[in-house]
């Protein structure tokens, strides 16, 4: 047998230097498994389509503030517990079929807690298939009627892939047929097993689109196990125990005549660096129920035991491998492309790891304490892989990943470190008795979905044109059609019939010479080779007289194609024309339209400026309006004022004229009194000095009191010009000395912003640094720090407040200031106080008696006291 091509699963590229590479993060989906009972305690809440939310169970141990913490974890879906099968396949694991059959890798496995319906998820039950079954009857139903024939395509043992001739083919499968030790593959027509004979829904059915009809496509399945971190193939045909013995993982092997062992797999790389178990078998299937019967053949010998958690446990990890080979067809659409180059091979694996556990839940002892540790030690290798994996790719680390801790990890090493799709069902049971697992497996979805695994990349098959398949058929179908109205022989013809004849070759007997006396197995050889011969001559004539047939045809189709071209080339040429005329026509309606664009662009600019212009106008008219309106009121408000201030005036000067006026009669009447007490005693002076001169006999005279009537003329004549009132003198300014300076330098911070009053109080601090701005060394040399802030009074005044505090050295070696006091300097007018004091002089009015008079003073709000200022 020669081989005439072989080919070896390529080597995924690695990142180079330079080149972006796009990543698509790993999908994460959860799905939530009904209660058991409806009496059950509930502890996770399906929010949204992409969120779930879990709760603390009743009696639980809470947290240090006595609360236990709703969380809530974000995945790419959330299926609910009313989520059928066929709408978990079609949003999970159909883009992954569709990638199989575009020659693109992919990984899907399954998540969870013990009991949480894993196995469901994968595997499913009658009427209800899972992801498995859909995926293989998607498969098929898409590539069924362009699949190659059995053995044209054969895998070796180094994780590649031979391919075989049709000849070379049909005596592999005569020879596989002629060997009795050998059971024949089940005819695609047989049911499985029972238990998958009704496992889909024909009304659920689904098929592919984007099949490459110029294909050929084989299918080869294998199933393994990783029990105790050792791979075992499931599809042996060695004898195998459920129940594993005790020499299992380490001692004495015991070896009977009943009982042989089935011997572990290794993994292996290939010379590309690919990852795959060695020897294990590769069942090539031609129907959806074949490669059923051969997952259940392999199901049955899958290790499950009965825990406390669940009746039927996984206790060991299960891949099932779905292996698509595809190789063109030749340039005649006959034959398959005989050219390694142009070979893919993709694969799919469908993970269904063993459920995390606690012991101390299952009570497990002896062998299922021992399956209960590997198990989680090989979970807990897969949870510090992909924390590497994210650490390395968002930290930018190169740390190793240690895919070699376990065999489950350092299988699927290829797809996390190539290119592939990989997603993963996070299969969760709502009960709070798992809330604690539940826990640990969020966290572990949730840090799984930030790992990005590189996009896989579009490979073509070849450079041939498409359509060569129906080419072909049409060809063969129009040869026959010919034959048959020709009344030639058309059955050899047909490929059905041919292969139908080939077929028919009688198999060859065993040749072996045993005895040297055999007479029977020579003669029954010789017998079997002149049949073959015979056939192979009649084979030859009928090939030979339809290849003249066919001569004769094809020269007659030359003829008829010739005549056909130059009507071809005839129409061409006209179609040459109309098609530039046509372009001409394009051309012209492209550049109406783009005219038309243009212009359409213009209208839209002008349209939007004027929109803009007439939204500028109203905004104007609008702050013009208010502007007005404002100007009114102001003007308004400025009447009023002036009216008022108008109305205060000629009040003030008609109250100053009757106090003028009250203050000149009664000056009047005073001095008029004190010169009527003048003449008197002048009167009684001049009396006595008469009297003393004339005699003491003579009489004394009364004086006579002057008239009223003078002393009114006397007052009119000086109230018509009333002297000026006695001014004010000018004030000293005097600066207050704050009480609370004392010895202690200050730091006195007046920012540039204040304004210089020069009022009368204005405090002087002695020992002060002026700064205007906040000062680290300034604060390092005083022991106090004073701030001058000033603010607009409601009154309409000035308000100065001294804000003080106390300087303190903090640890760090800088400064602090703790404020004590504020102390407010207000300036304000006031009346002086209008004690008025009278006395009897010649001399005039008193010079001493206080004038009322508007002086500026100084307020303040702390405890020192007032600097008030008087006349002198």
């Amino acid at each position: 047998m020669q081989r005439a091509g072989k080919w070896k699963t390529p080597r995924r590229p690695g990142p180079k230097k330079g080149t972006n590479i796009e990543k698509d993060p790993v999908g994460v989906y959860c799905r939530i498994r009904p209660l058991g009972a409806e009496d059950e305690e509930c502890c996770i809440e399906m929010i949204s389509s992409s969120t779930i939310q879990l709760h603390a169970p009743n009696g639980l141990k809470a947290n240090r503030n006595g609360e236990y913490k709703e969380m809530q974890y974000t995945f790419k879906k959330v299926f609910g517990i009313n989520t059928t099968q066929l709408e978990l396949f079609e949003d999970v694991a159909r883009p992954l079929v569709e990638d199989l059959i575009n020659c693109k890798n992919g990984l899907l496995f399954t998540y969870g807690v013990t009991g949480s319906g894993k196995t469901f998820t994968m595997t499913g039950s009658p009427g209800e298939g899972g992801l498995l079954p859909r995926a293989l009857d998607m498969l098929f139903n898409s590539i069924s009627p362009f699949q190659a024939k059995r053995f044209v395509f054969k895998p070796d043992v180094k994780n590649g892939m031979d391919i075989q001739s049709q000849v070379d083919a049909l005596l592999e499968r005569q020879k596989r047929d002629s060997q009795q030790s050998v059971p024949k593959t089940p005819s695609s027509r047989q049911k499985a097993d029972p238990e998958f004979a009704d496992m889909i829904n024909p009304d659920e059915a689904c098929k592919s689109e984007n099949v490459v009809e110029d294909c050929c496509y084989s299918v080869f399945v294998s199933y393994i196990e990783i029990y105790n971190n050792y791979i075992y193939d499931l599809l042996e045909d060695a004898p195998f125990d459920s129940v594993r013995p005790k020499w299992f993982g380490g001692g004495t092997p015991v070896r009977n005549n009943e009982f042989i062992p089935p011997q572990s797999k290794i993994l292996r790389e290939d010379q590309n660096h690919n990852m795959y178990v060695g020897g294990c078998t590769e069942v090539e299937v031609k129907s959806t129920e074949e490669a059923f019967e051969v997952f259940w053949k392999g199901q049955k010998k899958r290790r499950i035991a009965n825990t406390q958690l669940n009746r039927e446990s996984s206790r060991s990890h299960s891949v099932f491998t779905i292996k698509l080979a595809q190789a063109p067809l030749d340039a005649d659409g006959d034959h398959i492309l005989q050219d390694k180059s142009q070979v893919n091979v993709s694969q799919l694996c469908l993970v269904d790891l063993a459920g995390s556990e606690r012991t101390s839940r299952t009570k497990a002892e002896g062998s299922r304490l021992r399956e209960a540790g590997t198990i989680n030690q090989s979970l807990m290798t897969l949870r510090t892989c992909m924390e590497v994996l994210r650490e390395n790719q968002i930290c930018g680390t190169n740390k190793m990943v240690p895919y070699r801790d376990s065999k489950v990890t350092h299988l699927f090493k290829n797809y996390f470190d190539g290119e592939g799709k990989v997603r993963m069902i996070v299969c969760v049971n709502p009960k709070a008795d798992d809330y604690e697992e539940t826990i640990l497996v969020m966290r572990f979805a949730e840090m799984t979905q930030e790992v990005e695994v590189a996009r896989p990349v579009d490979r073509p098959i070849c450079g041939l044109g498409a359509g060569r398949r129906q080419k072909n058929q049409a060809f063969k179908d129009e040869l026959s059609r010919r034959l048959e109205e020709r009344g030639g022989p058309c059955n050899p013809d047909d490929p059905v019939m041919l292969d139908q004849l080939i077929e028919s070759f009688p198999p060859l007997p065993p040749c072996e010479l045993v005895d040297p006396n055999d007479d029977h197995t020579l003669p029954r050889l010789i017998e079997v080779l002149e049949r073959r011969h015979r056939i192979r001559q009649m084979m030859t004539q009928q090939f030979e007289k339809n290849a003249s047939t066919l001569k004769s045809m094809l020269q007659q189709f030359d003829s008829q194609l010739n005549a056909k071209e130059t009507i071809l080339h005839d129409q061409q040429t006209k179609l040459t024309e109309k098609e530039k005329l046509l372009i001409n026509q394009k051309m012209e309606i492209e550049r109406l339209e783009k005219k038309s664009k243009t212009l359409e662009c213009k209208i839209d600019i002008l349209q939007k400026t004027t929109e803009m212009y007439e939204q500028d106008k109203r905004s104007l008219q609008e702050e013009l309006e208010t502007q007005e309106q404002r100007l009114q009121r102001e003007l308004s408000e400025r009447r009023r004022m002036e009216q008022r201030m108008q109305g205060v005036v000629m009040n003030t000067k008609h109250k100053w004229e009757k106090e003028c006026e009250r203050r000149v009669n009664a000056k009047q009447l005073e001095l008029q009194n004190k010169l009527w007490v003048k003449d008197e005693k002048l009167k009684q002076l001049k009396a006595i000095v008469t009297e003393s001169s004339s005699g003491s006999g003579a009489a004394i005279e009364r004086p006579e009191r002057p008239s009223r009537e003078r002393d009114r003329n006397i007052a009119q004549k000086r109230s018509a010009s009333p002297s000026p009132l006695p001014t004010a003198l000018p004030a000293h300014p005097m600066h207050r000395r704050s009480h609370s300076a004392g010895g202690e330098k200050w730091v006195d911070h007046k920012p540039s912003s204040n304004l210089d009053l020069d009022t009368v109080m204005q405090p002087i601090i002695p020992n002060a640094i002026k700064v205007s701005t906040p000062n680290e060394k300034a604060l390092s040399k005083c022991h106090k720090y004073v701030l001058r802030h000033q603010e607009l009074a409601s009154d309409g005044e000035i308000e100065t407040q001294l804000i003080k505090g106390n300087v303190y050295k903090t640890r760090g070696g800088g400064q602090a200031v703790q404020f004590t006091d504020i102390e407010t300097l207000k300036q304000q007018y006031t009346k002086a106080s209008s004690h008025k004091r009278r006395s009897v002089s010649p001399d005039g009015p008193d010079q001493n008696e206080d004038m009322e008079n508007r002086v500026p003073v100084a307020s303040t709000s702390s405890s020192y006291g007032y600097q008030k200022r008087r006349k002198p």
